[in-house]
């Protein structure tokens, strides 16, 4: 599987898609990415660059995940709707499809994942888009957990462990399968950490394509 990431340090942090593509291997599955990211940019910025098109145009990706500027399905879901509208034609266009990666709230803002989550899943239901509700599955951790943090402490990039449950999201929308495998090779993350964010993970996941 071929993938395409664009976005900005809620993706590059922690290299997520680095742990998608380990959390692949361990379950005896290939993914090769490629990861277009500038710190704090939006879609618009992306699209004014011309570098993600012109990559999308000449390689053959499967997917092309789109993650927008944190804030901005929060300030103005209109205009993030109209930066997934552009990208979404150049990506069918190139015969991949569109990827959403629906992100969390800041600590201090809890409440805006309401708006965040309506942002991402109405422009993906719009475009028959692939949503990745990494966000919803941070909420319903944080909901019941306390450890591990998944906010870094700047309050809104994530620590490992936030990014860990947003690959494992990944993996299981990808795939199709339940995450798991890699905990022993992760860093600061204990085997019980891990366990329980693929749960989280694989719990969201399902209950998503339930309601979808």
């Amino acid at each position: 599987m071929r993938v395409l990431f664009i976005g900005n340090s809620f993706t590059a942090r922690n290299d997520v898609p680095g742990l998608i593509a380990q959390l692949a291997t361990a379950r005896g599955k290939r993914l090769e990415h490629r990861l277009i990211s500038a710190g704090g940019a939006s879609l618009r910025m992306h699209w004014n660059k011309g570098e993600a098109q012109r990559d999308i145009a000449r390689t053959r990706y499967h997917h092309v995940v789109l993650q927008e500027q944190s804030t901005l399905p929060i300030k103005n879901a209109r205009r993030m709707h109209e930066n997934v509208r552009l990208f979404d034609e150049a990506i069918r266009a190139s015969g991949a499809s569109t990827v959403l990666y629906l992100t969390w709230a800041r600590v201090s803002a809890p409440a805006t994942q309401e708006a965040i989550t309506s942002a991402y899943t109405s422009i993906g239901s719009e475009l028959g888009a692939v949503v990745v509700p990494a966000g919803i599955a941070w909420q319903r951790f944080l909901r019941k957990h306390r450890q591990p943090v998944l906010h870094d402490k700047d309050g809104s990039h994530p620590t490992l462990a936030g990014s860990y449950l947003a690959a494992c999201v990944f993996f299981a929308v990808l795939f199709g399968e339940r995450p798991g495998g890699v905990a022993g090779d992760l860093a600061g993350l204990t085997r019980a950490d891990a366990e329980l964010l693929h749960e989280t993970a694989w719990a969201t996941v399902h209950e998503s394509r339930r309601s979808a």
